[in-house]
Order: structure tokens, then sequence, then C-alpha cells
């Protein structure tokens, strides 16, 4: 009788401990992290950027320049201004200020930028560099006066090929809505 009590002990507690295991919540799936960083001259595409940070709830990131650009750097009429400078020398690298702490934590990171000689700025190229995206998933977006987006990312996927690029965006213009609309799209 006591082998039988005994026996009976072992295996309810063996379904206890079975029963109570399946009542916890399986292992959290890995949630992705998204990080909305922007360069922005104007304030256009910043505006964009906020928009989309909000919709997927990401932490939003300036690009910002160690020296900032002013009107004249960015008068692209003027051959001998900074933006068209740099834009002339596509291994430009203009220096920015290097305070994203954890970039490594992102999973998919959206970048925008406004559309410069029918490209992403050079800025962009010093911030793919600086943080070394390989592996990692890139939605770009852009806002333009004229130009459309599909060249900068042709450019920049030709220039980062071990970056997993999906569709880019241009978003002059775009309302909450809209970006709402791309983003259950994509």
């Amino acid at each position: 009788m006591k082998k039988l009590i005994f026996s009976l002990t072992i295996l309810s507690t063996f379904i206890l401990i079975v029963a109570c295991g399946q009542n916890k919540p399986q292992e959290e799936e890995k949630q992705m992290k998204t990080l909305v960083a922007y360069f922005s001259a104007s304030g256009i595409t910043k505006s964009v950027a906020e928009k989309i940070a909000n919709v997927v709830d990401a932490t939003l990131y300036e690009i910002k320049p160690e020296a900032p650009y002013t009107e004249a750097d960015l008068d692209w009429r003027d051959k001998n201004s900074r933006s068209s400078v740099e834009m002339n020398d596509l291994s430009s690298r203009p220096a920015i200020i290097k305070d994203l702490e954890d970039a490594d934590s992102y999973d998919v990171i959206y970048i925008g930028y406004p559309i410069w000689w029918y490209t992403a700025p050079t800025i962009i190229n010093t911030f793919i560099e600086a943080y070394k995206f390989e592996g990692k998933t890139i939605i770009p977006f852009a806002t333009s006066g004229s130009s459309s987006i599909t060249k900068s990312v042709e450019d920049l996927k030709n220039s980062y090929p071990n970056i997993d690029w999906k569709e880019g965006k241009l978003l002059n213009g775009a309302t909450l809505e809209s970006v709402k609309e791309w983003i259950e799209n994509q």
C-alpha cells in the first residue's frame, strides 16, 4: 500500500509540474526594435519621420551634422556651396554627431532624407558607415521637390549590399493616414 501511495504521490507531482508548465506563457517572441533616423535640412523630412515613428511606435533619431548646414550651404545653384561640393564628391562623408548609443539593438531602421542631386545626401552614408548596419533591415524614405526616390535607393543598395534593403517611398506631403497606409502595405 505504501508503494502505491508513494507511486501516486510521484505521479501527482509529475502531473502538477507538467500542468503548471503548460500554464506558463510560452517564451515571449522577440519584439523587433525599430528606429526612425532622419536627416532634415529644412524640417520637411523631420515632419515625415515624426509621423512614421508615431505609427510604428519607434525611437526617433535625428542625424545631426557636426557643423549645421546654413542657408548658404544648401544653395544648390551655387557650385561652391557646401552641399554642392559634398554631392560632387560621392566619397565625401560629412562628420556627424555620433550619439546613438544603442544602435546595435535595433532590428529595423527607417532612414529618411531629402533627395539631393537625385540621390541621398552623403551624410546618410556617414550615418550608415558609422553604425555598421550590416544584416539589419533598412527602409528608406525621402522627400523631394521634384526627384523620385528610385535612384537614391539603388545607390544605397549598391553601396551597402550587406544590408537588407526594403522598398523605399517618397513621402512628399505625407499625412498620418498616408504614412499608416504605406506601413500597412509594406
